[in-house]
């Protein structure tokens, strides 16, 4: 019997797949996400940067600043932890904070990094602006 009410439910549902009634809003079209920036807030109110690290370059640099994070290029190896020292130290200069204020989160080791700023050392809005400032020159 429950065979017999699945196999008709999906041969009705496969007649309707795709059409939308008059009136009705289309559910399953999926919203557009909250934040359109890497630079967020967590729980603590410390702000999180997603970064895309690109250890090795010939200077310090902010390549990109998408949805995904923002791509720094670092001019140092990716080797006992001296490309992470120096982006803290280049982060830490672009934004106009002391090295204590900003420290990378778990994912030290992966080229995709989390970078933390301490609650009340700044805003997401002055993050973002002095970010796109360094971008853009």
């Amino acid at each position: 019997m429950r065979r017999l009410f699945a196999s008709v439910n999906a041969q009705i549902m496969s007649k309707n797949k795709g059409k939308a009634k008059s009136g009705v809003e289309n559910t399953n079209t999926k919203p557009a996400p909250a934040n359109d920036s890497p630079v967020t807030v967590d729980k603590s109110g410390n702000i999180c940067i997603k970064i895309l690290a690109k250890p090795g370059a010939k200077h310090n640099g902010i390549t990109n600043i998408d949805l995904e994070g923002v791509g720094v290029q670092i001019a140092a190896p990716p080797s006992e932890g001296e490309a992470n020292a120096e982006l803290v130290k280049f982060l830490s200069k672009v934004l106009g904070l002391r090295k204590s204020d900003v420290s990378l989160d778990k994912g030290s080791r992966s080229r995709n990094k989390i970078i933390l700023i301490s609650k009340g050392a700044s805003t997401v809005e002055s993050i973002q602006q002095l970010l796109r400032k360094e971008y853009e020159s």
